[in-house]
């Protein structure tokens, strides 16, 4: 569809200035000073305490704001953990009481899809954004959206328009499952060539449609703009 579409285009464009950002031009040297040049570029990298800082500074952005995505979760009423109090990190079955209760359920590779696309959208700010300002913005951006999708209100609507009939809201454990999957998703984009985020995305895609009859792209097109037949067809 459009969304699809819209990623893969998006994905494009973070690659190519991704590769016209890393590429480095290297001035001509004499023999001597390429000798020099030589030793210099096989000696170990060394971070320094700047680099080390800011890894911990967006270490501390991402704990904090988990921390206030879990508080207002919590203010929303939800539950730490599934009801049946079963420590089982995984729950396979999409209409039962425990999807989006556990740890991990399959929409959490949905989730790991919102980083991909995360990434891709925010990667022309590249400029004025290193890459872990546009983490931190990836892991806000879909904490906000943890909150809202656990509001009354598209709780309900959740209930009416999809297939989640008897849909509660996620368990604060699985919130915070769900953004850790966004972190992995928005790695795995900066660090895989477009090819392969883009397979990967179809290939998620094609799974959940396959064994779930539900993905990403029809989760939102559900919310959006329900189709009845379509429901039907997924509860068959």
């Amino acid at each position: 569809g459009h969304g699809m579409m819209s990623l893969v285009v998006a994905l494009g464009v973070g690659c190519r200035e991704g590769l016209e950002e890393s590429a480095v031009r290297l001035p001509d040297l004499g023999p001597g000073q390429e000798v020099k040049r030589t030793s210099t570029m096989n000696r170990p990298p060394n971070p320094g305490p700047d680099w080390r800082s800011q890894r911990l500074r967006i270490g501390l952005a991402i704990a904090a704001i988990s921390g206030l995505a879990t508080v207002a979760l919590r203010l929303e009423g939800h539950r730490w953990w599934c009801r049946c109090g079963r420590l089982t990190p995984w729950s396979g079955d999409i209409h039962s009481e425990h999807n989006s209760q556990h740890l991990f359920d399959p929409y959490s590779f949905t989730h790991m899809e919102h980083g991909l696309l995360f990434y891709a959208l925010l990667r022309p700010f590249a400029g004025r954004l290193g890459p872990g300002s546009r983490l931190i913005l990836a892991v806000a951006l879909e904490a906000l959206w943890e909150v809202i999708e656990n509001s009354a209100a598209v709780i309900e609507r959740y209930r009416q328009a999809t297939i989640a009939l008897g849909y509660v809201g996620d368990s604060v454990t699985n919130s915070l499952s769900d953004i850790a999957a966004c972190t992995l998703g928005f790695f795995l984009a900066r660090k895989l060539p477009l090819r392969w985020s883009v397979a990967l995305v179809l290939a998620v895609e094609a799974a959940l449609l396959a064994i779930y009859r539900d993905n990403l792209a029809l989760n939102v097109l559900m919310l959006v703009f329900p189709l009845e037949s379509m429901k039907t067809w997924q509860m068959g």
